[in-house]
């Protein structure tokens, strides 16, 4: 999962990193791994008419031990049955995404992978797009669309859903057209009752929605693993406490699949400027009435219109709370603002909460800048323009290490904790 995060790795030679430690996996499993996404990509090399496989690190995140296809630029990796081992310092975030080292570009893909073959290939053509991406002329962009953590934002985007579920098991063309066209309504009408919200999924549907569509290409799923794939995916995701920066996955992959049977090379014809909604209802023949609000409550009782209004009238009640909550320990009460030099962050994209306004809080996030590295893991407010990040108070200041609630902080020497006594927040500073 590129997903957004900003990761630079950068490995320090040094006998405490690259010892004589054991291989933590088996090697014939990971020479298997790099075999299987090798032949993979190799048969589907038709989708970009491009070689996706390359530089791989598979890194185990309880060990940080790495396993690579391909040496590292400055040979630091130790070469062991065929396979790069390394271990990654403390400073490096652990992630799915795609990263950048030493000029040379990596995929990195979190260990232990899926057991299922497809889910496997899957995840690893998913990442090695996003390692190939600017070299196709797609941005990296991950802009989060907050308007899907709104009551009437998600109902509208989990009726496409259903639209596109039944469109992926309609018997004729005529009957999935027509689920098509009511998805395609709903998101449109959805976008027409926030603003510039069609801009900003776009944007996460050119990246994470594009990088997925590759890997469930590549994966080589029949027809029916491709059903059965969608509908579990699809009611999965619905659990995801947020939509935010995770919907692109479910949308895009079923859009495309659906138009490859008529065209199996239409991602060709695509680039990051591209309106992806636009080009799927042009090339799926659709038409769109004018009046999408009648047209959306006409339609919504075939798609569990009124059931997923009352869960999500539901949640809204419960989200105002835990929202309320934040405010008062993010912004209302005093609290630790760090402010990013060069920051380096990963997080898990589903479970986050936008703050209208304010920022967006991760229950769960690490963050590395030239101050030291952050854990969190009970929340921090991250700001709309992603200078700065709040956690609460500390209650425990050593001289290099600060915790609070839920939260650790290790500072570099030339780092340290500063009080505001007018407002009783705390600040990093420089020594």
């Amino acid at each position: 999962m590129n997903k957004v995060f900003f990761a630079f790795l950068c490995l320090i030679q040094g006998t405490s990193l690259f010892g004589q430690e054991p291989m933590l996996v088996h090697p014939e499993q990971i020479s298997g791994y790099f075999r299987e996404i090798e032949n993979a990509t190799k048969k589907g090399f038709t989708l970009w008419n491009k070689d996706l496989y390359g530089s791989i690190l598979l890194v185990d995140p309880k060990t940080r031990y790495i396993y690579s296809n391909e040496p590292d630029p400055d040979n630091i990796f130790k070469l062991q049955n065929n396979i790069y081992t390394g271990k990654l310092p403390d400073n490096m975030n652990i992630a799915n995404t795609s990263i950048q080292w030493n000029g040379k570009s990596w995929a990195m893909i979190m260990l232990p992978l899926p057991e299922d073959h497809y889910d496997r290939i899957n995840l690893l053509a998913h990442e090695l797009f996003h390692k190939t991406q600017p070299s196709l002329g797609f941005v990296h962009s991950n802009k989060e669309s907050n308007h899907l953590d709104r009551k009437e934002g998600r109902i509208y985007l989990r009726m496409e859903l259903e639209a596109l579920k039944k469109a992926v098991l309609s018997d004729s063309e005529k009957e999935q057209k027509k689920h098509l066209t009511n998805a395609f309504i709903f998101r449109k009408y959805r976008n027409s009752l926030f603003p510039e919200s069609a801009a900003i999924e776009n944007q996460l549907e050119m990246n994470e929605g594009i990088a997925e569509y590759t890997g469930f290409m590549i994966s080589g799923r029949n027809q029916e693993q491709a059903k059965k794939h969608f509908i579990t995916s699809i009611d999965t995701f619905y659990s995801n406490p947020t939509y935010i920066r995770s919907f692109a996955y479910y949308t895009i992959p079923v859009y495309g699949y659906l138009l490859s049977v008529k065209n199996k090379l239409w991602n060709q014809k695509i680039s990051t400027n591209t309106s992806i909604s636009d080009f799927f209802i042009k090339n799926f023949e659709i038409s769109i009435p004018t009046d999408l609000k009648s047209a959306s409550k006409k339609n919504a009782h075939h798609y569990n219109g009124v059931i997923i209004a009352t869960e999500e009238q539901a949640r809204e009640n419960k989200i105002k709370e835990q929202i309320a909550e934040y405010q008062t320990r993010f912004i209302e009460q005093p609290h630790l603002e760090i402010k990013f030099e060069k920051m380096n962050v990963s997080f898990d994209p589903r479970n986050i909460l936008a703050i209208e306004g304010q920022g967006t809080v991760y229950p769960t996030i690490r963050v590395t800048d030239n101050w030291g590295i952050l854990e969190v893991g009970n929340g921090a407010l991250m700001s709309p323009d992603w200078s700065k990040i709040s956690v609460s108070i500390p209650t425990k200041t050593e001289e290099q290490r600060a915790e609070g609630n839920g939260w650790v902080l290790q500072l570099k020497d030339s780092y340290i904790i500063k009080e505001d006594k007018k407002t009783g927040n705390y600040g990093i500073f420089k020594k």
